[in-house]
């Protein structure tokens, strides 16, 4: 099973969104792939994502995962709980020292969502916080220097002990991410 997971704002439909399923229905068609529109509140997402997680454990499937910014954050949760590797995109290492910025009405053009960032939204996520990585060998981060975003420093140093991919210039949508997907594939199913 791979459970592609989206940031804050975005959706399956992203670019990478579309580019991962694509690059799977093509390569891999035989794979289990979830990309699901994650609800808005923090806590909302972490049991939709954790629900999909353990129903593959049922199954007995190998679990594997792609998370993009926050994405990446909670794809790190989930791979440290629940094992299975994980590759991440930019990811975000601390969203919720962010958190203060989105406070309010927030819109999400992939989706034509309204809805609301609250205060206790931060310390939902919080609560998935991996200060340590405890597995390194579980991930594999890819960061490009030129994120508009995120301070792509803060994911060399939590994750300094894992693979890291690390590309000068590009943004935080991951400039060229399609010409990754076979390394990626090599790192989540080797």
């Amino acid at each position: 099973m791979l459970l592609y997971i989206h940031g804050f704002n975005s959706s399956p439909l992203s670019d990478k969104g579309l580019v991962t399923a694509q690059f799977f229905a093509e390569h891999y068609p035989e794979l289990n792939l979830h990309q699901p529109q994650l609800p808005s509140t923090p806590s909302e997402a972490m049991e939709l994502l954790s629900a999909i997680v353990e129903s593959a454990l049922e199954d007995g499937e190998t679990l594997t995962y792609i998370g993009s910014s926050l994405g990446g954050y909670f794809a790190s949760y989930l791979a440290e709980k629940y094992g299975g590797r994980a590759v991440l995109v930019n990811p975000a290492v601390t969203p919720f020292d962010l958190f203060d910025d989105f406070i309010g009405q927030q819109y999400n053009s992939y989706t034509d969502e309204h809805y609301q960032v609250l205060p206790e939204h931060k310390d939902q996520v919080a609560a998935f916080n991996t200060e340590v990585i405890l597995n390194p060998d579980r991930f594999l981060v890819l960061l490009q220097s030129g994120d508009e975003v995120l301070d792509y420093r803060q994911a060399v140093q939590k994750y300094h002990c894992c693979q890291l991919l690390i590309q000068s210039g590009g943004d935080h949508s991951f400039v060229g991410y399609e010409e990754q997907m076979h390394a990626i594939c090599q790192f989540l199913f080797s």
